[in-house]
């Protein structure tokens, strides 16, 4: 098993170029935390890939004895989330109604261009079904327990459940995600990791089960913003990636959308986490600006028929349901269904809003680096919490709502932890500009190194 901390890709990068550990040896440590008994590995996963992982892992290891290892990162462990296409394995979204689809065709080109780059894949990770819920639970394949407070057994955040427990519990160095209402942000909050969602074009979607074209994007869960910045470059189609420069947070500003829903009925200890953040921040020499950003507040208005997720899902599932109702999640499918409620009117008309808005949000916050708020309202909440539909669906809106906003917006949008050594976990939220997924991963790298110092 590997001697050295894999918390990092930059710094598992530098342990396997000075020849300190061995792709194998990473793959090795890895699957033996997701086969522990006493760990989450049952759950966080729906299909571990031990034998291509290792082949893949001997084969990393033999181009870089003979310096031709595809890249820096060649023999880095990862996971994939159970909603991405891997060539001769079906792709089943965490649910019951798919377990008989066909192998896929082909692999998402998300994931072929960090296989081409030489991470090994170590399996699917578990999801919430067809990713329409920001909870994490799974009535098919179990719920994967947040690292916090593991007696109690407490929420890991959706959809990307698995991917984020995976990460925290270091079965794999990092996770690929999908992010459309705060599925990467909001897991990686509630288990105390990053987790970052891209403008939504930059990372092809092509292999990727959809929920909602409009608001879809693929991101990464990891341990730090050079992870994930690095991910994000190869899945956009960089051929090289490294982490961004830590720029000093002396001069950067940041606005504080006051006086909207994003601070509504925050837990005290995610208020106090969050305010926290900012003192530092400022203390480091950062412009912090509370601006009014009433946009904001034409989102939900706009959604109230059940949004883009409702429709487009509906669109997706329509046949689907017709044939195996029975076998969906009943909280999914009471989502999904939400959709048959819009007609075409109702959609052309989200779509009016969402550019009408988008507009107006550039102009509101074209002075700042980034937005700031916390990712979500909550720390982790016990899973027995929300076996109640009411609590079910009350829960689930205050963990998605200020994340759910930035995908509404298409902004770039990365969760960071900010509490501090054994509180419970909470989640500080950059916000950049469309397309601005360059300058929020330097300015996240300069927020980070304030926050862990």
């Amino acid at each position: 098993m590997s001697q050295i901390d894999p918390s990092s890709l930059p710094a598992a990068a530098r342990a396997l170029a000075a020849g300190q550990t061995s792709a194998v040896a990473l793959a090795e440590a890895a699957l033996a935390r997701i086969n522990d008994p006493a760990g989450e590995g049952a759950r966080a996963f729906v299909a571990v890939q031990a034998e291509a992982a290792l082949a893949t892992a001997r084969a990393m290891d033999a181009l870089r004895a003979v310096g031709r290892a595809p890249s820096p990162w060649a023999g880095i462990p990862i996971t994939v989330k159970d909603l991405f296409d891997q060539e001769g394995i079906p792709t089943r979204a965490g649910a019951a109604v798919l377990a008989e689809a066909p192998p896929a065709t082909a692999t998402a080109p998300a994931v072929a261009r960090l296989q081409r780059a030489g991470f090994v894949v170590l399996g699917r990770t578990n999801m919430v079904e067809f990713a329409f819920s920001g909870l994490g639970v799974n009535p098919h394949h179990g719920t994967p327990r947040s690292p916090y407070d593991r007696a109690t057994g407490r929420l890991p955040g959706g959809s990307s459940s698995g991917a984020a427990v995976a990460v925290a519990d270091g079965m794999g160095l990092a996770g690929l995600g999908s992010d459309t209402g705060g599925s990467c942000r909001v897991p990686a909050a509630l288990c105390g990791i990053v987790g970052y969602k891209p403008t939504s074009k930059r990372v092809p979607l092509a292999g990727v089960l959809p929920l909602s074209p409009s608001l879809d994007s693929i991101g990464p869960l990891a341990n730090s913003v050079a992870c994930c910045s690095v991910l994000h470059a190869l899945m956009a189609g960089a051929e090289e990636a490294s982490p961004p420069p830590v720029r000093p947070v002396a001069g950067l500003r940041f606005g504080i959308p006051e006086g909207t829903f994003l601070f509504d009925g925050l837990e005290p200890a995610v208020a106090a986490a969050f305010e926290r953040a900012v003192s530092r921040l400022a203390a480091a020499g950062a412009f912090i600006e509370r601006f009014a950003f009433p946009e904001l507040a034409e989102i939900p208005a706009a959604n109230a028929k059940g949004g883009f997720a409702a429709a487009e899902s509906y669109a997706w599932h329509r046949a689907l349901i017709a044939r195996a109702r029975d076998g969906y999640d009943p909280r999914v499918l009471s989502r999904i269904l939400r959709g048959a409620e819009q007609d075409a009117a109702d959609y052309q008309q989200l779509l009016a809003s969402r550019a009408r808005i988008m507009a107006a949000a550039v102009a509101r916050t074209a002075g700042y680096d980034a937005v700031l708020c916390p990712t979500a309202a909550l720390t982790p909440p016990p899973i027995a919490a929300v076996a109640e539909e009411a609590e079910y669906g009350r829960i689930n809106l205050l963990l998605l709502r200020n994340t759910a906003a930035f995908n509404f917006l298409d902004r770039c949008s990365i969760s960071l932890p900010c509490h501090a050594p054994g509180e419970a976990p909470v989640g500080l939220m950059l916000s950049g500009a469309f397309d601005g997924d360059a300058a929020l991963f330097g300015v996240s790298a300069a927020v980070e190194a304030v926050l862990k110092g």
